[in-house]
């Protein structure tokens, strides 16, 4: 029994550890400033023992990223699930969650987002081409939705793309400014924002 602990500690808790230091380091110095050596000392890991849990700093970076884009795309999940066949089952309601549970991921998870809209430009392939289809997806399900109320009548806006751009760079905004300590509190800024997004699209 011991010995299964040791393997969960050393395996995918440690993996989690290294990516939760990489995370706070690529936030404060930046991904090119970073070193494996920084990451190591973040997390008692010496030099080659390092690698036994991740292959390079840049499969790191593209484990942050992708994990944050799966994250998103499962809270969007999340957040319709259970409106089909319901009264509530409609273009304007399906839109206010989705973009509340946007905008309430990027409240609490604000170093992902920063690292995520700064060090896209560090990513290389494969983990680049990965990421770069997530948030193609991700974008497609807001856009999805809009088009969808528009067909419907419910919404007045010429380009859902452009309206889905405008939503997502809400809760992008948010990541920036928002703080737990000061007011308005995380609920308030989600449902204001939920607002906001239904008179981008004149939603009536």
């Amino acid at each position: 029994m011991g010995g299964d602990r040791g393997v969960g500690r050393t395996g995918s808790a440690r993996s989690g550890e290294i990516l939760a230091a990489a995370l706070d380091l690529f936030t404060r110095l930046g991904y090119e400033a970073t070193t494996m050596a920084d990451i190591g000392t973040a997390v008692g890991v010496r030099g080659p023992s390092l690698y036994r849990h991740v292959a390079s700093k840049q499969d790191i970076l593209a484990q942050i990223m992708t994990r944050t884009m799966e994250e998103l795309l499962a809270a969007h999940r999340s957040a319709l699930a259970g409106l089909a066949g319901t009264a509530q089952d409609d273009p304007v309601e399906r839109l206010r969650r989705a973009t509340e549970a946007h905008v309430r991921y990027h409240a609490r998870h604000r170093r992902e987002a920063f690292v995520g809209n700064r060090e896209i430009r560090s990513l290389v392939a494969p983990g680049r081409a990965r990421v770069l289809a997530l948030r193609a997806d991700y974008e497609r399900c807001f856009r999805d939705l809009i088009d969808t109320g528009i067909q419907a009548g419910r919404f007045d806006v010429t380009s859902a793309q452009l309206a889905s751009y405008a939503i997502l760079d809400l809760g992008m905004g948010v990541a920036v400014w928002f703080r737990e300590e000061t007011s308005p509190d995380e609920d308030a800024v989600v449902w204001q924002y939920g607002q906001f997004a239904l008179r981008l699209v004149g939603a009536h």
